[in-house]
């Protein structure tokens, strides 16, 4: 997989003057499309879209400063449609212009190229499951929220204080099967990840049962899921539970995220300093 992966590094190198079709880039990584985003976010911390503009923006800064073509020229075999587009993602990336960094020799970021290489460390082993699960709904509250990538997500927090306790009450009694209980359900997420980037999040149950009116629900038809368990500090071990599912699980099982839901069934310590951690991601098998 990794191997796949560097290819795919290759290619978007070899055509940085060139439009990069992030489904040709799925395909020779021998994965999907969706997948594909959303590996490569979590192996380089960056959304692909970006490391490719941040490439583009650095062999461009190269030839601005070399001085053997007109900034228009460099901006259109680069992919911007107007001098003025370019030179506002050149200032935004290099904090200077591009005239300014010709007249002045002025010194630039670079985005180096990437490569992803499997660091062994052999500490610990992740547990999990694959579950086949028929169709179900999820029934509960809703709200638009930011993405918050390390420590308490206060707009989770203040939303979920704001849920009247005869309602949680009313959802619980709703849970019918695993996960049971209530759970944190995360939807329609940017395929980026990226900090800040919003997702619809559930405070809910999962259930086969008539929903009332005055709940949110969402449907969720019958497929593949990988179920993973982790135990530790709160919220240090939820988040990076997500993150060990797809920088060490997926590269080494045959298997690919899909569109869908996200669950998470959190239980606490009475402190609420620890936590036990189930996480379900929507699952597919590759076609090896």
């Amino acid at each position: 997989m990794l191997e796949r992966l560097n290819q795919a590094m290759e290619y978007i190198d070899d055509r940085l003057d060139q439009r990069i079709e992030p489904a040709v880039l799925a395909r020779i990584a021998l994965t999907s499309e969706y997948h594909f985003r959303r590996l490569f976010s979590a192996l380089a911390g960056l959304p692909l879209s970006a490391y490719i503009r941040r490439r583009r923006l650095t062999v461009a800064g190269a030839e601005v400063l070399a001085g053997e073509r007109t900034l228009l020229e460099i901006a259109v075999r680069y992919g911007y449609t107007s001098g003025e587009a370019f030179a506002r993602a050149f200032r935004v990336m290099h904090g200077v212009g591009p005239g300014e960094a010709r007249r002045s020799g002025a010194a630039l970021q670079s985005q180096p190229r990437m490569s992803f290489r499997l660091i062994v460390e052999g500490s610990s082993s992740m547990r999990y499951r694959v579950v086949e699960k028929e169709a179900f709904r999820v029934a509960g509250k809703k709200a638009r929220v930011p993405l918050v990538h390390e420590g308490v997500n206060p707009a989770i927090v203040a939303f979920i204080r704001g849920i009247a306790p005869d309602t949680v009450e009313r959802m619980k009694r709703l849970s019918d099967q695993q996960p049971d209980g209530i759970v944190a359900v995360s939807d329609d997420l940017a395929d980026s990840r990226a900090e800040g980037t919003e997702l619809d999040y559930y405070h809910g149950v999962v259930t086969g049962a008539e929903v009332p009116a005055d709940l949110d629900t969402l449907a969720v038809p019958a497929g593949t899921w990988a179920v993973f368990e982790s135990s530790g500090p709160f919220p240090q071990t939820l988040q990076f539970l997500w993150r060990d599912v797809f920088t060490q699980w997926f590269p080494s099982n045959p298997y690919w995220s899909r569109p869908g839901p996200e669950i998470l069934r959190t239980r606490l310590s009475d402190d609420a300093a620890q936590a036990d951690a189930e996480l379900w991601i929507p699952v597919e098998r590759t076609g090896d």
